[in-house]
């Protein structure tokens, strides 16, 4: 069964495609915008998410990002 998100695949797009045109526009070297990008994730995981549940959370995002590089 597919996965169904909340979010359309334009607004996620269009979110993606801006945070990629900072990077871009930054010069960003892949280090340096996977640093960044790693910030902010542990920015949102501070600010938007209970603590109690963050180490899930976290790990959750991990095996994601894990799996998604495998493909």
């Amino acid at each position: 069964m597919p996965i169904v998100s909340k979010y359309s695949n334009e607004r996620v797009e269009k979110i993606i495609d801006n945070l990629l045109n900072v990077l871009i526009e930054e010069k960003a070297s892949a280090d340096l915008s996977l640093m960044c990008l790693g910030n902010v994730v542990t920015e949102v995981v501070h600010q938007q998410v209970p603590q109690a549940q963050q180490e899930q959370i976290v790990d959750n995002f991990a095996k994601a990002l894990a799996q998604s590089v495998k493909k």
